[in-house]
């Protein structure tokens, strides 16, 4: 983890749209409670049950947020892209942070002191109406991912995994996957050799070519018609 001692709100390029409404002072107050961190991929960011002293601006790179279940296997709720709040949904009710999170990539974030955050979330309502904006779509995000698991089987789960790397992730038909077929178990809930078998279905059938860990969708309709069908 390195600190990057130089930083200022104010010049930032990155800034959230939360941030970019903030006055001067605000911008002022911000910078003094704030620190720029490069961190290198695998680096975890904070741990499930560690106290909710800040919140993390995502400026670049992806990171998996998870937390471990009843049956002591690790869930992965979601993948994280740049210009996102991470801890934003333990700090406004809890105490502790109810997820993990772990870079995918090398990235750079920014460790905000909680009570600093809350304090603009109290004084500015354009701030806080973009805070809730953001923890409101995502919550509705991860909803609806967890009903799609609950509902429909492997296949249906796999394409919806394949969808989301190339639609919401990447935006982009050919993407290098991220994630380790164990945690793209995880993130399907279901095992690497479900996920193996899956892997060569869909590519003797055409549906996407595998090239190491280069994904490509060639059949988007019927990798579609597969996530609605289930």
């Amino acid at each position: 983890m390195t600190v990057i001692n130089k930083y200022d709100c104010v010049l930032c390029k990155d800034k959230s749209c939360a941030v970019a409404i903030l006055t001067p002072d605000e911008l002022k107050l911000l910078t003094g409670n704030c620190s720029e961190v490069e961190l290198k991929r695998g680096d975890t960011i904070f741990k499930a049950g560690s106290l909710t002293t800040h919140i993390v601006y995502l400026k670049t790179g992806l990171v998996k947020e998870s937390l471990i279940g009843s049956n002591k296997k690790e869930q992965i709720i979601q993948l994280i892209k740049a210009h996102s709040y991470l801890g934003l949904s333990s700090m406004l009710g809890y105490k502790t942070n109810h997820y993990s999170y772990k870079a995918l990539e090398d990235l750079r974030v920014c460790y905000i002191d909680s009570t600093v955050f809350k304090q603009l979330v109290q004084s500015n309502g354009k701030f806080a109406f973009e805070i809730l904006v953001s923890v409101s779509r995502e919550n509705l995000n991860n909803y609806h991912r967890c009903v799609n698991k609950s509902l429909k089987q492997m296949y249906g789960r796999f394409a919806d995994a394949m969808l989301y790397f190339s639609q919401v992730i990447y935006e982009s038909n050919t993407f290098d996957l991220p994630i380790t077929q164990n945690d793209l178990a995880a993130l399907t809930a279901t095992t690497r050799e479900s996920i193996t078998r899956t892997f060569t279905k869909f590519k003797n059938e055409g549906i996407i070519e595998l090239n190491g860990k280069t994904i490509t969708i060639l059949k988007m309709d019927l990798l579609e018609n597969i996530s609605k069908t289930g």
